[in-house]
């Protein structure tokens, strides 16, 4: 069954988004993530233009992460002092971030930034974590306890605040400028950033990994909705037919997603989260590097 999209101006199998919304939903709820760094390439995979699969999607995780931060509040896993932080660091962040948006689309450079933007952040994050889940489940089998955080310089800068849910005692600054940084990705590439948010939070932050989930997820619903309402305004890049097809599979699927994640250790947690951005990145690697059936199609249709 067909449905035609306005924005992107072309017609999509609506079982195929609804189910694609689905199972991004289930590793919203899963890993803490919203999701966009698996949608966004795929919604590029199967022919959506990129500056409308980044704006749209960050409406889509909007949905996902709010359904998926309930089942986790329900477990009292949300530390709501650190995400009003990250919050605010990430709104100032997506804002900054959407104007960038505005200026590289006007140079008609956005699509080729979006793509390599994914192939090196998600590269390299993805390879760090399947490193460090691998020597965590290495020293949980030898009876090695290993702290997942060690002190360093950052953990002296001043303006320090106790986070009672996180049993945490740091300054304010780390978790603003981490929010900075994921506002920015959020806006540029369509995420919630929770690929660098919650690694962030557990190495540099040394917050445990239970309440690290339900916290990523509650920041990430303001950003994307902050994202959202810019891109908008300033871009007029969201698909309002494709979003609400992603919005009602990613509401289901989150809720699958809470309840069966736990049930598994956060060492494969995140081992199988590394495995799927490493899967991603190469993809879009290959569709930059391998020569295109038709050369002269890129840029064509005002995109």
């Amino acid at each position: 069954m067909q449905i035609y999209l306005p924005i992107a101006e072309m017609s999509v199998n609506i079982f195929l988004i609804l189910g694609m919304g689905g199972g991004i939903g289930f590793l919203s709820g899963l890993f803490g993530v919203g999701g966009g760094f698996l949608m966004t390439p795929l919604l590029i995979f199967i022919g959506i233009p990129p500056a409308i699969a980044v704006a749209t999607e960050a409406n889509q995780i909007v949905a996902s992460s709010v359904s998926g931060v309930l089942a986790h509040w329900k477990r009292g896993n949300v530390d709501i002092k650190m995400g009003v932080l990250l919050l605010t660091g990430g709104i100032i962040g997506s804002t900054f971030g959407v104007w960038l948006f505005t200026f590289l689309k006007s140079l008609g450079q956005i699509d080729l930034v979006i793509k390599l933007s994914y192939v090196i952040f998600l590269g390299i994050i993805g390879f760090l974590m399947l490193i460090e889940s691998i020597n965590s489940m290495r020293a949980s089998k030898s009876k090695i306890r290993k702290k997942a955080h060690t002190h360093n310089w950052l953990h002296g800068l001043p303006f320090k605040m106790r986070f009672r849910k996180s049993r945490l005692y740091i300054s304010a600054i780390l978790p603003i400028a981490i929010g900075i940084f994921v506002g920015i990705l959020s806006a540029i590439m369509g995420v919630g950033g929770g690929f660098v948010m919650v690694p962030a939070m557990i190495y540099l932050l040394g917050m445990p990994t239970a309440v690290v989930v339900g916290t990523s997820l509650f920041q990430i619903i303001f950003v994307t909705a902050n994202v959202t309402i810019l891109q908008s305004v300033s871009n007029y890049s969201v698909d309002i037919v494709l979003a609400l097809l992603l919005l009602i599979g990613g509401v289901i699927g989150a809720q699958f997603g809470a309840r069966f994640g736990g049930r598994m250790q956060g060492e494969q947690l995140r081992g199988l989260l590394a495995l799927m951005v490493i899967g991603v990145c190469l993809k879009l690697t290959y569709d930059l590097i391998v020569t295109p059936l038709d050369p002269f199609s890129f840029g064509v249709g005002g995109h």
